[in-house]
């Protein structure tokens, strides 16, 4: 199989000229990779006519959506390669697939692993089959050996099919997708690489008596300080931010560091949002050694827009959403790190108190926490101590490509 698409019960051919695939006139479904901006129109926009009579899917912007396939404009393509996958049966879309590039990931942690990610797909084995195809084959024709996702476009973006919580809607920068999605990929050879968890904590009550004494113990032990980010300050905060980021997670499953300019772009997408009292520095003698970043769940004004900031010329989603943004009564914790020479000290402990009585100040009902790997005990048992319920768990699938033709 030549590398880039896949067309199901037919024969196939390759122009290497025009990229494209064609089918014999028998088929009625093909795929084929997104060469023009219609395509990748088409490609963006198919998610939100599949998803149209789902009550938890929450809409992403389509300005935002263009940006993060725009090689021009999404830090991640300065060194990322990326292509993407429409198919088609009788010329309608039925199905979207993107196979990624990512070796920064692959210096990182010595390997040769392809990814996939941006998929979308009616229930249907066949389409399912010949868009995984597509990517498997451009994939290997790279000289990668393995294939893991979905990651839309890596780990330090949305990733991972939903596994539990699909009566819940998705949490900001959290993703919802159907369960047919999980049957469809292990239907084609994919299995299980990795699980995350998503956690729900209630601001309703207080806190456990112990943890809450045990958080105050560490502080004071420790010669903690605690500081919220200064906007003023944001860039500096960033930097701070990105050195403790990416030396503590450095040797969890699936990370990669992220690059300065990969940097600059995150901490201008969440200025827009946070409440910089939620983004918390831990100190020590005036050093920053650990930090925690809680966002106000977004996407619950967001959905209010429905994909687009205007319609017919007028702000009308544009202002559903400011309105909706100064209701939102909940957020989510998206990172917590800690200097590798203050790691299992209780530091977290304190982050995560810290957190909780702000959310309480602001009158926030609840909040996620998430996502962490099944299998970090380290993280997962204090979030459990601290009564956090366990909500959501999200799948990673891995698959090997050596068999490949």
């Amino acid at each position: 199989m030549l590398a880039g698409t896949s067309c199901v019960g037919c024969p196939e051919r390759f122009d290497s000229s025009a990229r494209h695939f064609y089918s014999a006139p028998m088929t009625t479904l093909a795929v084929t990779p997104v060469t023009t901006t219609s395509e990748k129109h088409a490609f963006i926009l198919f998610q939100y006519e599949l998803y149209r009579n789902e009550p938890n899917f929450v809409p992403p912007l389509v300005m935002e959506r263009e940006l993060v396939l725009d090689p021009k404009k999404n830090p991640w393509f300065q060194f990322g390669t990326m292509q993407l996958f429409l198919a088609r049966r009788e010329g309608k879309v039925v199905g979207r697939i993107a196979a990624i590039d990512d070796p920064r990931y692959n210096e990182f942690h010595g390997t040769r692993v392809g990814w996939f990610g941006f998929f979308e797909c009616l229930d249907d084995v066949e389409v399912a089959k010949a868009l995984y195809a597509a990517a498997e084959a451009w994939v290997k024709a790279r000289g990668l050996a393995e294939i893991l996702g979905p990651a839309s476009p890596s780990s330090n973006s949305e990733w991972g099919f939903l596994l539990e919580g699909f009566e819940l809607p998705p949490a900001i920068l959290m993703p919802w997708t159907p369960k047919h999605y999980l049957t469809l990929t292990e239907a084609v050879g994919y299995t299980k690489a990795k699980d995350l968890y998503a956690w729900r904590i209630d601001l309703a009550g207080e806190l456990p008596p112990k943890v809450a004494r045990v958080a105050e113990k560490v502080k004071q032990r420790e010669g903690i300080t605690m500081r919220p980010a200064d906007l003023k300050q944001w860039d500096r905060e960033v930097r701070i931010i990105k050195d403790i980021y990416n030396s503590a997670f450095e040797r969890n499953w699936g990370f990669v560091p992220m690059t300065d300019a990969e940097f600059d772009q995150l901490g201008k997408d969440l200025k827009m949002i946070l409440n910089t009292d939620l983004v918390l520095f831990a100190e020590v003698n005036k050093e920053p050694v650990a930090f925690c970043i809680t966002v106000p769940d977004a996407n619950q004004a967001i959905k209010k827009a429905n994909g687009r900031l205007t319609t017919f010329g007028l702000p009308i989603g544009l202002v559903k959403m400011m309105l909706e943004l100064k209701r939102i009564k909940q957020g989510r914790l998206i990172a917590l790190g800690i200097k590798k020479e203050y790691r299992k000290r209780g530091l977290d402990s304190v982050l995560m108190k810290e957190t909780f009585e702000v959310g309480k100040r602001l009158g926030w009902t609840h909040g996620e926490i998430g996502w962490t790997l099944e299998d970090n005990d380290l993280v997962n048992r204090p979030i459990e101590l601290f009564g956090c319920t366990r909500t959501k768990r999200y799948r990673i699938y891995g698959k090997r490509l050596d068999a490949l033709g």
